[in-house]
């Protein structure tokens, strides 16, 4: 008996969630007429990517399969609809085994009280045909206030289109520039955001909403070993500071191999800008495995060395800490990767230092 009653409430429940999408008609208009932010490179060919294939060479299959990936970019905007919902169009949708949500999915939030509260998220399984051009709620049942919203695409995931859906009738605008300056923060995997249960859970993430600065987010997934096209590109870039995971890939060969001629490359062309490095995080694979311990002891301490040297030789260079470890050492996702408390410590442990350093250069 108690069977049926539960089999009869979950049919309840599902008729009430599709009679709300079948009852509510929608007025959906292209995230472009909005306001995109969070990329170092603003002006793509594609919006939703993070660079410009066209203005900048080089680039390996590699990089191009995870610079079309849309981690970091943000639509923002204003609108009195009780809900908001998403329609894209992609290109590829992450296989990964990490999360569906973050990798596949959008995440939503409002500003209330001055601060950004999370407010809803949707998520797409990944096979395209299916997927493609289908509707899903970010959030629902809210009153009529005009809302600011802020909302992050997915981290493993390309998208070629996306429309931002609200009650017919409600208002859907342009909302201003959510975050002030603009600063580069390019990475390994850490900074993309691998592990994150949702995509606002990034160390960028975190930073902008803490602090009100900008942060763009360039991490690329396993690829972020200071290479040429990367230093060409960045020196480029139209951003105010830089901060920079430069060793949480390759290994002790590759620093010794990259960083001088790195840093070198940017500050030719853009002088005066401040390049803060942080020192990589423990990972939890060390605490058994003697050869891992070993691997990462030998990159750290090449980092360690090298960076000493680097603060003395150039002007408007940094070396921080950065720990997204908890006493008990348990915020790993999977002994490499923190998972979003991990994130969450990591931004914690970087962000006054960061302001520090960016305040000398009158970004506050």
């Amino acid at each position: 008996m108690k069977r049926i009653l539960l089999f009869i409430l979950c049919l309840v429940l599902t008729a009430t969630g599709s009679a709300y999408a079948q009852d509510v008609e929608l007025d959906f208009k292209d995230a472009t007429a909005l306001t995109i932010s969070g990329k170092v490179f603003q002006d793509t060919p594609n919006p939703y990517e993070r660079m410009d294939f066209e203005r900048f060479g080089g680039w390996t299959k590699k990089d191009v399969n995870l610079l079309e990936m849309s981690s970091g970019v943000i639509v923002s905007f204003k609108t009195d609809s009780p809900s908001i919902w998403v329609k894209p169009e992609f290109k590829n949708l992450s296989g990964s085994l990490n999360s569906g949500r973050s990798d596949r999915g959008f995440d939503l939030y409002i500003k209330k009280d001055g601060e950004w509260l999370w407010a809803g998220i949707c998520a797409y399984r990944n096979t395209i045909d299916t997927e493609n051009g289908k509707e899903r709620a970010l959030v629902k049942n809210m009153d009529n206030s005009v809302k600011e919203c802020l909302l992050y695409l997915p981290t493993a995931s390309k998208v070629l289109s996306l429309q931002i859906g609200v009650e017919k009738g409600c208002m859907l605008e342009k909302a201003a520039a959510p975050f002030r300056h603009k600063i580069c923060l390019h990475g390994s995997s850490f900074m993309h955001g691998i592990s994150t249960v949702r995509s606002g859970q990034t160390v960028p993430a975190f930073l902008s909403r803490k602090t009100g600065l900008q942060f763009c987010s360039l991490g690329v997934s396993g690829d972020c070993r200071m290479q040429p096209q990367f230093a060409a590109a960045l020196a480029q870039s139209d951003v105010e500071a830089f901060v920079f995971d430069a060793f949480s890939n390759g290994n002790d060969e590759s620093v010794k191999a990259n960083l001088f001629n790195f840093i070198e490359t940017i500050q030719a062309a853009k002088p005066g800008v401040p390049m803060i490095f942080m020192r990589t995080i423990w990972r939890e694979t060390r605490n058994f495995d003697r050869k891992a311990d070993e691997a990462e002891a030998k990159k750290i301490a090449m980092a360690d060395k090298l960076m000493k040297e680097a603060v003395k030789k150039y002007k408007d260079v940094y070396y921080i800490p950065s720990n997204a470890t908890s006493e008990l050492h348990d915020t790993t996702a999977d002994g490499v990767h923190p998972g979003a408390w991990g994130y969450y410590l990591w931004a914690e442990s970087v962000r006054k230092p960061i302001l520090r350093i960016l305040r000398k250069y009158g970004i506050k």
